[in-house]
């Protein structure tokens, strides 16, 4: 690798400790992958290394690497007994637990094949991404109420790379990956750290104004898309950083572009049509909408990936249901690269998604203290999945309804329709 690439290197892995995980002295730090059950991706061990350097130079006591490798993965769907998809590595997310419930730092490093698991029996790979989600829950009740800094990043391997590049050829692909993501996440500006802390100044005003206009419904509307859908009394739209419950200020996601919060689990009416691919526990849904009535999918159909999207679905009773609404303007950087990710971490911050399962405790007023039946009476819902599907383009327009029903504009072609 040459020198310019250790430099940005060295400088995403700055960024992920101090504006992703703004790590305190004293604190430990494990990185791990996908899931956060799942480790960190052999191929990130160049990044991995350096993240740890700089968090050991920044003070933290401690930093626990898991390791994993989707080869590995893929061989265990193709050779294990078939009745063994149960089982499930709990010494993962009991280490995990503890260290959550110390409010230590957490970075799961995104890089995996988006189609790993395609060619596998999907009633197997559903099985294993149930249980894995299971054994998640205390977790992931810690997550969703903030109480320790955590963050999803991403580093490219070889698969990965060849599905966003495939037409460069193969020696350039994951070197172009590279530069993408170091665009992406501004370590190309002079001072990344700086160009961040002003790009989170700017989704902030986009969040207060939201937060100020209080709407009661949001009305989307564009190809395939007539929906609408409530938002609870006392929603917060979030951005770029949150706060632990230990008042540590951390930005969960590099790269990031959105606004978000909460809808309301029982007011969701209407059609609402995917806008990009979505990759799944090593699947991908294409070309798919879901129609809700009274709050919940009462009809989901996909041109490839049916199953998958059936599996979602039939999760448990908060999985048919919205969780999250986030709001992104199609003139985001990683829109305007053109590019489809095949990945989450990316591709909801090119375009407005909306995630069926669980709701973000903190997006509501309040909402991390409440017991399970006052956060669903709030219109708060909780699944064991949260899994985010895009909607947005050029061409959705979205209006905010106060209680009364007046309208008004909120994005008009993708983008926003007022100014902070």
């Amino acid at each position: 690798m040459n020198r310019d690439f250790e430099t940005q290197l060295q400088k995403y892995a700055e960024l992920i400790v101090r504006i992703g995980l703004n790590l305190q002295k004293g604190q430990a730090l494990v990185i791990s992958g996908k899931n956060l059950f799942r480790g960190a991706p052999l191929a990130s061990a160049p990044l991995v290394r350096k993240i740890a350097q700089v968090a050991y130079q920044d003070g933290a006591r401690l930093v626990d690497i898991m390791w994993d490798d989707d080869q590995s993965q893929l061989i265990r769907f193709k050779y294990a007994p078939r009745d063994s998809f149960g089982e499930y590595p709990a010494w993962r997310t009991r280490a995990l637990f503890e260290y959550a419930s110390r409010a230590d730092a957490i970075v799961s490093i995104y890089g995996e094949d988006p189609d790993l698991l395609s060619g596998q029996d999907p009633k197997l790979v559903a099985q294993a991404q149930r249980t894995m989600e299971k054994h998640m829950q205390e977790q992931m009740n810690l997550l969703m109420k903030n109480a320790y800094p955590w963050l999803l990043v991403a580093a490219p391997n070889t698969a990965w790379a060849a599905k966003v590049f495939p037409n460069l050829p193969a020696e350039q692909q994951v070197e172009a990956m590279w530069q993408v993501f170091f665009k992406l996440c501004r370590i190309d500006q002079p001072d990344p750290v700086a160009a961040w802390k002003v790009h989170i100044e700017q989704l902030k005003a986009v969040s207060q104004y939201m937060n100020q206009k209080a709407y009661h419904t949001l009305h989307y509307t564009g190809p395939g898309t007539d929906l609408t859908v409530g938002l609870p009394q006392g929603h917060i739209w979030n951005s770029a950083q949150s706060d632990t419950l230990g008042g540590i200020t951390f930005t969960p996601n590099l790269p990031t572009e959105e606004i978000f919060t909460l809808g309301d689990k029982n007011r969701a009416e209407g059609t609402v049509k995917a806008s990009m691919p979505l990759s799944y526990g090593g699947r991908l849904v294409e070309d798919f909408s879901a129609t809700f009535k009274n709050g919940r999918v009462v009809e989901a159909k996909a041109r490839k990936g049916q199953q998958v999207l059936d599996d979602i679905l039939a999760t448990d009773d908060g999985a048919g249901r919205v969780g999250e609404i986030a709001l992104v303007p199609h003139s985001s950087p990683i829109s305007q690269s053109g590019l489809l990710f095949y990945n989450t971490l990316f591709d909801e911050n090119a375009a407005c998604h909306i995630a069926i399962g669980r709701a973000y405790r903190f997006t509501l007023k309040d909402g991390e203290g409440m017991s399970s039946e006052q956060f669903a009476a709030a219109g708060g819902n909780e699944s064991i999945v949260h899994v985010d599907f895009m909607v947005g383009s050029d061409q959705l327009d979205i209006d905010g309804l106060s209680k009364d029903g007046k309208a008004e504009p909120v994005l008009r072609k993708g983008e926003w329709a007022f100014k902070v």
